[in-house]
């Protein structure tokens, strides 16, 4: 909207990115994310399609131009689609997008190519079916090959894969993920473990870099290229083999991004956050089934971006863990 000023924090970042948790429910159980055991939230508790589209609208006003939808498992959530098309009417929202697990997606490609969405990040971290277990606690690879396959014949313009780095389990999957994506056209990109298991297992030695991943993958297949990006806000630093294939790295705890971070996120629940690791919420859920009216609901957002801290802190001996798991939060 003309004239109305951007989401700026104290910092100077403006925020464009709004990452929206659809549910907390899963159909697998990777150990960076949830646990064996885990409790979901009443579906009552749940914003409806109506709701999310609402605070939506109401961001879009604000500058916010893009849209991610995440779990828990987005595809779990019934009728999917029908909330991409109503996201993607949004006046001022430039794409929506899905980050998935990947197994029911051969079932739901064609519904949400249909219904409007830009991009697919599926999650994959390993190619064999014992170590796809031995991180998801569950099986299903054979599926996932399948949703990737499927929503290739769709035609989505961008298939991210995105797999995270674990020291002492992930090792032996870089370079089979690696070839695979390369021959297969999909954008991988290796994420940083990072404290957001719900057992609280994670300890910095697990952290296996981007900078460790990255040389092992230049020694293997070849020399990288950095790539230029037109979009200071993101995460990933990329890369391009000369003879094809991308690749990039979010060293979210070697190397964070929090100086270019530029999203917020709408957990499940309808709570408004301005950092992953941020330990504070703001209630969304509460004011828009009080009556609250879009002023209300403009000021909350304003205030949760202007109490944004300078960096989450992982690397630092003050740092805090949300009291809320990966899963709990939204991906």
């Amino acid at each position: 909207m003309t004239g109305v000023p951007p989401l700026v924090d104290g910092f100077g970042r403006i925020h464009t990115d709004l990452r929206i948790s659809v549910t907390d429910r899963c159909n697998l159980r990777c150990t960076y994310c949830m646990p064996l055991e885990a409790v979901f939230k009443p579906r009552e508790e749940l914003l409806t399609f109506e709701e999310i589209a609402r605070v939506a609208d109401v961001a879009a006003r604000l500058g916010i131009r893009t849209l991610r939808l995440t779990g828990g498992e987005p595809l779990l959530r019934r009728d999917l689609p029908k909330l991409v098309r109503q996201l993607v009417a949004v006046p001022g929202i430039d794409e929506v997008a899905v980050t998935t697990n990947g197994l029911l997606l051969a079932e739901q490609a064609a519904g949400l190519r249909d219904a409007g969405l830009a991009r697919l990040n599926v999650s994959l971290d390993s190619l064999g079916e014992a170590g796809f277990e031995r991180i998801a606690r569950r099986p299903g690879l054979d599926r996932v090959l399948a949703g990737l396959e499927a929503a290739k014949r769709q035609g989505f313009p961008e298939i991210r894969i995105n797999a995270v780095s674990i020291r002492g389990l992930t090792e032996a999957d870089i370079l089979p993920l690696t070839r695979f994506c390369r021959r297969e056209g999909f954008h991988l990109r290796f994420i940083e473990f990072m404290p957001l298991d719900a057992e609280e297992a994670w300890d910095p030695s697990q952290v296996l870099s981007g900078a460790e991943v990255r040389r092992l993958l230049e020694r293997e297949i070849g020399p990288l290229v950095a790539e230029r990006t037109d979009d200071p806000g993101q995460p990933a630093i990329d890369y391009r083999w000369v003879d094809g294939g991308r690749v990039g790295f979010i060293n979210a705890v070697t190397r964070p991004f929090c100086d270019r971070c530029d999203r917020l996120r709408l957990t499940a629940d309808g709570q408004v956050r301005n950092c992953l690791f941020s330990t504070v919420e703001w209630d969304a859920r509460r004011l828009l089934r009080s009556g609250g009216d879009d002023e209300a609901l403009t000021t909350l957002i304003r205030d949760c971006v202007a109490a944004k801290r300078a960096a989450h802190g992982i690397d630092t001996p003050a740092f805090e863990r949300p009291a809320r798991a990966m899963y709990q939060i939204g991906g």
